[in-house]
């Protein structure tokens, strides 16, 4: 019944929000999307199960998190350009600095 009213309010409101998964790995340096869920819990639950689809095809997770979205990912898969894993160096702040 909750889940009902939810729609009912994000239709009237124009504020429905879907939850998805989204996963950022290295190896391949990617982002990627999975849903869309009616809620937090729901994403949470399927969690484990795409992390062992990535981990079997050899990819190394390095975060997941269930996040709501107001209009679903443009792309599901994002290759990252230069994301490697790896923090990257800090910068220096002033331009005398090396």
């Amino acid at each position: 019944m909750a889940n009902v009213l939810k729609k009912l309010f994000g239709f009237l409101f124009n504020s429905e929000q879907t939850w998805w998964l989204e996963v950022k790995t290295s190896s391949p340096a990617c982002t990627y999307y999975f849903g869309p869920f009616d809620t937090e819990s729901e994403a949470e639950l399927r969690k484990q199960g795409y992390l062992e689809d990535l981990h079997q095809e050899g990819a190394k997770v390095l975060s997941a998190a269930a996040i709501a979205l107001s209009s679903p990912p443009q792309q599901l898969t994002v290759y990252e350009e230069g994301m490697d894993g790896e923090a990257p160096d800090p910068k220096p702040v002033f331009s005398g600095q090396s």
